[in-house]
């Protein structure tokens, strides 16, 4: 008989009944973990774990790559600020450097943050405003 771990059922069940948006700020949380926890393998010289975890977070970007919608003016900025995060996080792992992974961290904070502020203003206003602005 197996025993289920009930953060992993939680964490299951909260990805099933996730919207998109919510989707897409556990993946930006996701890499901001991923990445501090890069960070801190770096500062230990746990290499071999530091380069897990950086894969993970190069994982997560190029999620966000495949994930652009084309159909909106953004999206091209995004696909080169996304691109721009993919090589600094490779070069952060080839260089096995603390300063060009703290870099990613501060991108991707902001990315996540903008976000979850474009889902609370998404939620006060109807749709169409929110496009139209």
């Amino acid at each position: 008989m197996t025993m289920n771990n009930p953060y992993q059922t939680y964490r299951n069940n909260a990805i099933l009944t996730a919207t998109k948006e919510e989707l897409t700020l556990m993946l930006y949380d996701g890499a901001l973990k991923f990445c501090n926890q890069s960070i801190r393998a770096l500062e230990d010289k746990n290499f071999e774990l530091a380069h897990q975890l950086n894969m993970r977070v190069q994982d997560i970007i190029q999620e966000f790559q495949l994930s652009l919608d084309d159909q909106y003016e953004i999206s091209g900025s995004l696909a080169l600020l996304y691109d721009y995060l993919l090589r600094r996080t490779i070069e952060g792992n080839i260089q096995k450097s603390i300063e060009i992974m703290e870099e990613v961290r501060e991108l991707l904070k902001e990315l996540r943050d903008t976000w979850k502020e474009a889902m609370q203003l998404a939620k006060k206003k109807p749709v169409a405003q929110v496009v139209n602005e």
